[in-house]
């Protein structure tokens, strides 16, 4: 069994101009939701199991998807009140059933990482959380990731207001199921995964790798990528 957790409890602010009011994962592309792209392409790298983190409006994506898509088992970790992607991810490994690594996904970054390849990469680094690391240019909305010679996570650059080159996260990570064993915290706050949780791992000498990949990449939570993103599933 290879599991998943997909991060998709977005509520698509930015998209509202573009995108009628939906979860942002189920924003149309060509007139699919944008979920299915995710779902059709890791069930065929081998996710036979899926925990969806849905919180606003997530009937409509349990009510699109149901409990099985594709030959894979679909379940969904409910939030009821907004937690953060941080706090998402600590409600939605609680349904994991398998020990080994498992994959998590943002659900509005489609990033063609190899599972196999990502797989044996996490597996000989000993790493307890690997991050899928795109190099892109000219951007200034994402975290910049440093890397060491031996592909440790030396530090992640904050958004800068200059437009930058380098190693971005692409929103793809494996991770082994104990790594949030001992995370305290008691849900009066929103948590981030990228903004607390991978920091507080980094700081904490968790071992954090990055495994470079230049496949294909889009992220459609702003408006101008989600337009794009229809000639991007085309090809």
């Amino acid at each position: 069994t290879m599991e998943a957790i997909v991060l998709a409890g977005g509520l698509g602010t930015r998209l509202r101009e573009a995108v009628a009011d939906v979860p942002k994962p189920m924003a149309p592309i060509a007139e699919r939701p944008f979920l299915e792209y995710l779902l059709d392409y890791w069930i065929e790298q081998g996710v036979d199991r899926v925990i969806l983190s849905v919180g606003y409006k997530w009937e409509i994506i349990q009510n699109h998807f149901g409990s099985n898509y594709k030959g894979a088992a679909i379940e969904y970790s409910i939030e009821n009140t907004p937690m953060g992607t941080g706090g998402g991810v600590l409600l939605a490994i609680k349904q994991l059933t398998e020990k080994q690594p498992f994959l998590l996904l943002n659900g509005d970054t489609f990033f063609k990482v190899p599972l196999t390849g990502f797989r044996e990469f996490h597996m000989q680094s000993a790493a307890e959380i690997s991050l899928a690391l795109r190099q892109i240019s000219g951007a200034n909305r994402y975290d910049w990731v440093i890397l060491n010679d031996d592909n440790s996570v030396e530090a992640i650059e904050l958004r800068s207001q200059e437009l930058k080159s380098g190693l971005i996260n692409g929103g793809v990570y494996l991770l082994n199921p104990e790594i949030f064993k001992g995370v305290t915290w008691d849900g009066s706050s929103k948590l981030s995964l990228e903004d607390d949780m991978i920091p507080k791992a980094l700081h904490a000498n968790r071992k954090l790798k990055g495994f470079i990949c230049m496949e294909k990449f889009i992220d459609i939570g702003v408006p101008e990528d989600y337009q794009a993103a229809a000639s991007f599933f085309e090809n």
